[in-house]
């Protein structure tokens, strides 16, 4: 990637005018439609769309990094966008490998459409794997979907939710579903949006509660039908890879800032016993470098790893351990390194308009996000260990 400049994608102009909106979003809680905006007219909706159809034909490794860089900005923002960008890498991890099931995905992201992703349910630790969701057939080969989504991203704006619920009715049921509702005039009182996201962080996001009531999904966007439960089918790989990853890259970039703001501070900060600039105290020299080891060992992983899915290595049994691991050595990195910087930014960092105040509180999202610590460790001992006996 040493030839790939981010800058030309994401310019420097661009990111401090997300920069600079992201405080206001942060205290008055609302949804960055400017950073939307001028990130749809750049064509960064599109990045893991292939050139031939519109889009910039990035890799999954260049997008981590223009994420790393934008969540470096906007920590809200990023993870917002991300939630877009893991359906464009969906269909793109599907068409690396011949299936052509998410072609509308990638035409729309050209289009300027904004998909969000549905699948977080209260309660529900299967995840990709189950859904409280109903999923009921119609006749045309469509799907009426009932039930609530939580921490739904984008939910002021986006124009297509891609979603799963379970088919109890059909004959081969049951079944998971995975398909995609367009908001329209007639989803209007079959989809819902609950204003009801007020956080501690992450507030940019608006990642609001969906209520769906029959909202209907064309046949022409039920993506799959598959047993409930591990499956090995391309498009669960899709979905965990690149969630993973890309989560794994805002927090790998709020850990970057937060390590930059610590460094400034303690450049800008004097001793008033030594005289000296905190840079030359042996402690706090100490509580950096610490920082930045933490911090180096992360860009390199998700290179890594996300050119191993581009190029369709295979780590068989491995991959879910090893994407887990990724995403929970990346937010705890962050939150210690974010921890860090404050002690040596001092008192001012404890006020909420401080950046490095906001990144406190943003940071911590991160524990919330599938893999969380427990299903992490879950992961990774039954990859080692093999699975709990009954």
């Amino acid at each position: 990637m040493s030839d790939f400049d981010p800058t030309a994608y994401l310019p420097d102009d661009l990111l401090e005018r997300v920069r600079e909106r992201a405080a206001v979003h942060d205290r008055e809680n609302t949804f960055p439609e400017a950073d939307l905006a001028e990130l749809r007219d750049a064509g960064y909706l599109a990045i893991l769309v292939p050139s031939e159809l519109g889009g910039a034909g990035l890799g999954l490794a260049e997008a981590s990094a223009l994420q790393q860089r934008l969540a470096g900005a906007a920590p809200a923002t990023a993870l917002a966008i991300n939630m877009h960008l893991v359906w464009t890498g969906v269909a793109k991890v599907l068409a690396d490998r011949g299936i052509d099931d998410l072609r509308f995905v990638q035409d729309g992201a050209v289009a300027g459409e904004v998909f969000a992703f549905g699948i977080s349910e209260a309660g529900n630790d299967l995840v990709l794997f189950g859904s409280g969701t109903d999923a009921a057939p119609h006749a045309d080969g469509g799907y009426a979907f009932t039930g609530t989504k939580i921490f739904t991203s984008l939910a002021p704006v986006w124009t297509q939710l891609g979603l799963h619920g379970l088919d109890t009715a059909s004959p081969d049921g049951p079944k998971m579903v995975y398909a995609f509702v367009p908001r329209s005039e007639e989803s209007a009182g079959r989809v819902v949006t609950r204003d009801d996201w007020d956080t501690l962080g992450m507030r940019g996001t608006q990642s609001r509660t969906t209520e769906l009531h029959a909202a209907i999904a064309p046949a022409d966007r039920v993506a799959r039908r598959i047993d409930p439960g591990p499956n090995p089918d391309p498009l669960v790989f899709g979905i965990f890879s690149v969630f993973e990853i890309l989560l794994a890259s805002v927090y790998t970039g709020i850990a970057r800032r937060a390590l930059d703001l610590a460094v400034a501070a303690a450049g800008k900060r004097t001793s008033k016993r030594t005289g000296k600039p905190y840079s030359q105290d042996p402690d706090i020299r100490w509580r950096i470098a610490g920082m930045a080891l933490a911090y180096d060992a992360l860009p390199p992983q998700l290179e890594s790893l996300s050119r191993d899915v581009d190029d369709l290595a295979d780590h068989g049994a491995r991959w879910f351990s090893l994407l887990a691991g990724l995403k929970h050595r990346a937010v705890t990195a962050a939150k210690g390194i974010v921890d860090d910087a404050v002690l040596v930014a001092g008192g001012s960092s404890y006020f909420s308009s401080n950046e490095l105040g906001r990144l406190y509180r943003d940071v911590l999202a991160g524990l919330f996000h599938p893999s969380d610590p427990e299903s992490a460790h879950s992961t990774v001992a039954t990859a080692w260990l093999g699975p709990v006996e009954d």
